[in-house]
């Protein structure tokens, strides 16, 4: 069995509720590999090999080694998790879209784990915000993004079914960090001259709500307009 284990919702991020309500601690008890973010919605995270980083909203790397820094958002797995290996010989975004249409994956919760050279990099991150929080969508009108050429490096992401839209940002949700330990976040898009890893099937989904944060249980979802505003907060990544 293989478990995908989710803390909170993209709603919730969507409806201002950015204070962090998970320790990394806590998050690592159920992975070591995964994606997220940091209170007052600070960079974007990436844990690889158990081992924490993230880029702040100026683009700069920071390794995290304090495991009580709080997250209000953060999907992990175990990369020992049952998988399959893929390769490319060549690839971007359209090449991941792939991997769950010839699999017919279009209903499963799935992630991956890929390296490889990158002629091209592009990834944004989202400045830490302050209370009163903003929403989500006004974020990210004042991100910034970054771009790379000819980098090495580790793609880690999820891709989620459309039904879970709300919950989740559905389709592929992907993260960047370099060989280096010097660049990385949210990814837009990328041309790999070589990706090689894994992909993860998961039969289970597991999703964990901050019932003890008082902003979590008072906040309201908008559903009008909830998936046009996940895929302006989210950016293309064609």
């Amino acid at each position: 069995m293989s478990t995908v284990y989710q803390h909170s919702t993209l709603a919730a991020l969507m409806g201002k509720v950015l204070g962090g309500s998970a320790t990394l601690a806590e998050l690592k008890e159920h992975g070591d590999t995964g994606i997220g973010t940091f209170d007052g919605l600070d960079g974007e995270m990436i844990m690889v090999d158990g081992e924490v980083y993230y880029m702040d909203g100026e683009g700069i790397i920071h390794h995290v080694t304090d495991m009580d820094k709080t997250v209000p958002f953060a999907t992990v797995h175990h990369a020992g998790d049952p998988s399959e290996t893929v390769k490319f010989s060549a690839g971007n975004m359209q090449e991941m879209v792939s991997l769950i249409d010839d699999r017919e994956l279009e209903n499963t919760f799935s992630g991956v784990i890929l390296r490889g050279s990158f002629s091209y990099m592009k990834v944004r991150s989202a400045p830490k915000s302050e209370r009163p929080y903003p929403s989500l969508s006004e974020i990210t009108k004042t991100q910034r993004e970054f771009e790379q050429t000819d980098v090495t490096g580790t793609l880690v992401g999820y891709y989620s079914p459309e039904l879970y839209q709300g919950t989740v940002a559905a389709g592929w949700h992907v993260h960047f960090l370099s060989d280096d330990r010097t660049f990385g976040g949210h990814v837009l898009g990328f041309d790999a001259d070589q990706l090689e890893g894994d992909l993860t099937i998961f039969d289970n989904y597991e999703l964990h709500l901050p019932i003890d944060n008082k902003e979590f249980r008072e906040h309201h979802v908008d559903m009008d307009g909830l998936k046009e505003g996940v895929a302006a907060a989210e950016g293309s990544q064609n």
